[in-house]
């Protein structure tokens, strides 16, 4: 079993009775590093993370799961990263989003809704000389390359 599968098994294992938390992503970098991504409905805790930490360690400890040192870092994922499931989606509604289309387009807009085959946002068109309209725009997951929130410092 791929260390990614097993590490994803313990994570899911300890939040198993926690439902505002879930899994974003789990990496096993070439220098030793493993990376475990969460997020929770409401954020993610410093206790959560520590928790989340003790528990896979412990058990890959145990197990003698890695042969070579490892270093375990669990976090939320950062404002930079990009969105990868519908329930970071979900939990950004309301939220400005920078969504770079499979066609190389970008567009950006205040995320409105999310289901399990698109977002809705409400884009603002502004012409020379015009008032701005928000317009509506659904986009299909398939054609979203990557999705980062908008961080405004207003």
């Amino acid at each position: 079993m791929k260390i990614e599968q097993r590490v994803t098994a313990l994570v899911e294992e300890k939040i198993a009775d926690r439902p505002d938390l879930f899994l974003v992503q789990v990496k096993m970098h070439s220098n030793g590093k493993l990376t475990i991504l969460a997020d929770g409905d409401q954020g993610l805790s410093i206790q959560d993370c520590v928790a989340i930490s003790r528990h896979v360690g412990f058990h890959l400890e145990e197990e003698n799961a890695l042969e070579q040192a490892y270093n375990l870092e669990v976090s939320s994922p950062g404002v930079d990263m990009p969105l990868q499931l519908l329930r970071q989606y979900v939990k950004n509604v309301g939220r400005s989003l920078s969504v770079k289309l499979t066609d190389g387009t970008k567009t950006e807009g205040k995320l409105l809704k999310a289901d399990d085959q698109s977002i809705c946002i409400a884009e603002t068109k502004k012409e020379k000389g015009k008032k701005a309209q928000i317009i509506e725009r659904e986009i299909a997951f398939v054609d979203i390359a990557e999705s980062k929130v908008l961080i405004s410092f207003k």
